[in-house]
Formats: C-alpha cells, structure tokens, sequence
C-alpha cells in the first residue's frame, strides 16, 4: 500500500496516471474474486485504499489551488462589488 508521504511528492498527472493504473487494477481484482482466482484477496483492500488517498490528495489540491487565487475578502465573505 502506498504511504500518503509518497503520493504527496507525486505531481498531479503522476496521480491521475497511478489513479487509472489501479482503477485498471481494482477492476480485474473484483473480476478474480468473482470466479474465486484471486490469489491475495488483502490487495483489494490496498487498491480501495490507495485509490481513496489518491482522491483524497487530488480533492484537497483543488480546493488549494481554488482559494489561493481568492482574496481574503472573497474567501471570508466580505461584500460584493
């Protein structure tokens, strides 16, 4: 499973690429479950996991990059012009 530390260092279309590999993943997974080949039924869990962080990460740096072009005004409610 992928540390939190290290998808941070990652840039945003390095996520978006390692987000689709395991989506990939996740849904051959879920396939091998279903026929009962599944050799580590742990990694489904991993992938879940890693996507959700993955999504996390990319969530918190749009709203990052959506306030940091925002004045103060605007971000704390002040009146409209």
């Amino acid at each position: 499973m992928a540390k939190t530390a290290e998808l941070k260092i990652e840039t945003d279309d390095q996520l978006t690429e390692r987000l689709m590999e395991l989506k990939r993943e996740q849904f051959n997974l879920r396939f091998q479950a279903a026929t009962n080949q599944i050799e580590k039924p742990v990694r489904i869990r991993e992938v879940r996991r890693t996507i959700a962080k993955i999504k996390t990460l990319q969530t918190q740096r749009a709203h990052a990059a959506q306030h940091s072009g925002s004045t103060p005004a605007q971000s704390a409610g002040g009146a409209k012009a």
